[in-house]
């Protein structure tokens, strides 16, 4: 998942960056609402994190102009409890309302549960390749009925060759393809993660027969798996 922080706390950014990363989720942070509205707007987002306490433009006006713009499920962030506040944030549009402090993991939770309201048939995606299963809402693959041991950026590889099974997937667009294109590493790292999947899934490094390379071009997942 892709998701927008719009919050002028660093501090929470980085806290809760590292939790998420742990959980295959990206996140992403504007300092202030003129720059959370140009970034909400400017690329497509999962879901936005907003602040309602903000110099200069309060979440409720960030909410208010997204919501204009945008169907992206807003979870709004207070450390108010007047129920005045909340009662705004929601008839603006937000989704969810979290006061402060909260803990990261019932953040990612109540995010997630956002997310299954509103996007159910993206939420619900299961892949299957064979005996390649990817549950992509619980972030979750098997081979065999084996659990694949996978860090976030691994996943979402696989289910982006999952999803085109049998058809090559260019290297230069993989991270694309991934839905991770705001990480930027070069097209030898991608090798790299992939070779790593690779390992992973059982296959043979020197003669791989469930991601193929195609020399010069990119990767693509055979069809017909099972667990060597």
């Amino acid at each position: 998942m892709q998701i927008l922080l719009i919050d002028d706390d660093a501090r929470l950014f980085d806290l809760l960056r590292t939790f998420f990363a742990d959980h295959g989720v990206t996140l992403h942070h504007a300092p202030d609402g003129p720059r959370g509205i140009a970034s909400a707007t400017s690329r497509t987002f999962d879901a936005v994190l907003l602040d309602v306490m903000m110099p200069h433009m309060d979440g409720l006006e960030v909410c208010r102009r997204l919501r204009a713009h945008s169907s992206v499920p807003i979870v709004m962030l207070t450390a108010r409890g007047d129920e005045s506040d909340r009662v705004v944030g929601l008839e603006l549009g937000a989704d969810d309302y979290v006061p402060k402090p909260f803990s990261a993991r019932e953040l990612l939770a109540r995010i997630r549960a956002v997310l299954r309201r509103s996007r159910p048939d993206v939420q619900a995606e299961m892949l299957q390749v064979g005996d390649l299963h990817i549950d992509v809402s619980g972030r979750v693959a098997t081979l065999g009925g084996v659990d694949l041991d996978l860090t976030g950026l691994e996943f979402d590889l696989l289910a982006a060759l999952a999803r085109r099974a049998g058809r090559v997937v260019p290297r230069d667009a993989m991270l694309g393809e991934a839905g991770r294109a705001d990480v930027k590493v070069s097209e030898r790292t991608v090798d790299v993660h992939i070779s790593h999947v690779r390992a992973k899934l059982g296959d043979d490094s020197k003669s791989p027969r469930i991601i193929k390379t195609v020399r010069g071009v990119g990767y693509v997942l055979a069809k017909n798996l099972g667990r060597a």
